[in-house]
């Protein structure tokens, strides 16, 4: 049972790990894929792209809260910016990943 919660842990970091942020006032695109949106966690701002589903769920809506507490409406990064680390945030993605594998 734990190496099944460690597989679905570090997938999930090398699925949410895909891209790394820009640093500040790059012009660098980079591609999101259809049906996700692209967040900027911890302090060293990396970049995770997540499913829209995630938008719906309580524990993700009590970040978009927190981020919104934190930096209002008007970041000056320009992207949804979350204030937690990426340990919490990826545990977080690991148990929305489970619940939603588990219930389809």
């Amino acid at each position: 049972m734990g190496i099944k919660l460690n597989n679905g842990i570090a997938h999930a970091k090398k699925k949410l790990y895909r891209t790394i942020s820009p640093k500040f006032g790059s012009t660098t695109s980079t591609f999101v894929p259809k049906g996700h949106f692209a967040v900027y966690v911890g302090e060293s701002h990396r970049r995770f792209v997540v499913p829209l589903s995630y938008l719906s769920r309580p524990s993700f809506q009590e970040l978009l809260h927190w981020a919104e507490e934190e930096f209002g409406y008007n970041h000056p990064m320009g992207g949804l910016t979350i204030p937690c680390t990426e340990d919490y945030f990826i545990s977080l993605i690991t148990l929305l990943n489970s619940s939603s594998s588990s219930s389809s």
